[in-house]
């Protein structure tokens, strides 16, 4: 059998897998800190999404939930039939104007309409068709998903 050279010396080297120093008894927080971080960063986002402001019964769908880089232009109809633009009461009357004045993009502003369950279709209807016919092309409306 032959002999390594340097097998029984040690001369100054350390062997593999022994620190040179003992073992760490602290706790590291870094990855802590940035899971703490990135959840106080969806939570400051996504507050300001779930105040909805008047308060209506949506009807539920299959539909998935839209994502949204902005807050878009809210247009609200309750059980009575009363017009909310951005959580303000409105008449009908008044509602193109203002939307001209809230719209930062013009014509091509996102506007939600978020209809009652218990409102009349035809009111619903007839504010789609004023804010269309006012120029808007991106109208859409709202739904609460169904709860399973």
């Amino acid at each position: 059998m032959g002999m390594s050279v340097g097998a029984g010396s040690k001369g100054g080297r350390r062997r593999r897998g022994v620190p040179r120093y003992g073992a760490m008894a602290e706790i590291n927080m870094t990855p802590f800190i940035d899971v703490m971080l990135v959840l106080l960063i969806i939570f400051m986002v996504a507050a300001p999404l779930l105040a909805t402001g008047v308060p209506i019964d949506l009807p539920q769908t299959k539909a998935a939930a839209l994502n949204i880089d902005q807050k878009p232009l809210s247009v609200a109809i309750d059980e009575k039939g009363s017009i909310f633009l951005a959580d303000q009461p409105i008449r009908i009357e008044d509602l193109p104007e203002r939307l001209r004045a809230l719209a930062p993009q013009g014509f091509d502003e996102r506007i939600y309409v978020r209809g009652a369950r218990g409102v009349n279709y035809g009111r619903v209807a007839e504010v789609m068709s004023i804010i269309t016919a006012a120029g808007y092309k991106k109208v859409a409306l709202v739904t609460e998903q169904e709860k399973k």
